[in-house]
């Protein structure tokens, strides 16, 4: 089975890393460092939800596009992969999203 796109995606990303960035946007971004990155994530986060309020859904795809790939290469300079994302949605799977978010929360101190 040949690999899918997004999976390609990520393979050209990780070899973009200490490229020359005057050639390359994604060599650009990890010579910027992951601030900068996780910057660009952000507002293309927020540019995603604005898209989302409108009935444009070839804006929606554009701006959802832009966030996956900033996404992508912000895992990447974090030295993760989308095979780290999908192993932590597997281990959610099945369970309640109000059970898995319980568990990740601090237990409360009650006083004594």
């Amino acid at each position: 089975m040949a690999e899918d796109f997004i999976t390609t995606l990520e393979s050209v990303i990780r070899s973009r890393q200490g490229a020359d960035p005057t050639t390359s946007y994604t060599a650009k971004l990890f010579a910027a460092g992951r601030a900068k990155i996780a910057q660009k994530v952000g507002e293309e986060a927020v540019e995603t939800v604005i898209a989302s309020l409108g009935n444009d859904k070839t804006a929606l795809v554009g701006e959802a596009t832009d966030l996956m790939f900033h996404l992508l290469v912000l895992l990447a300079d974090a030295g993760l992969s989308l095979d780290d994302i999908r192993a932590e949605m597997r281990r959610r799977e099945g369970v309640s999203g109000i059970d898995e978010k319980a568990a990740r929360l601090p237990t409360p101190v009650r006083p004594e």
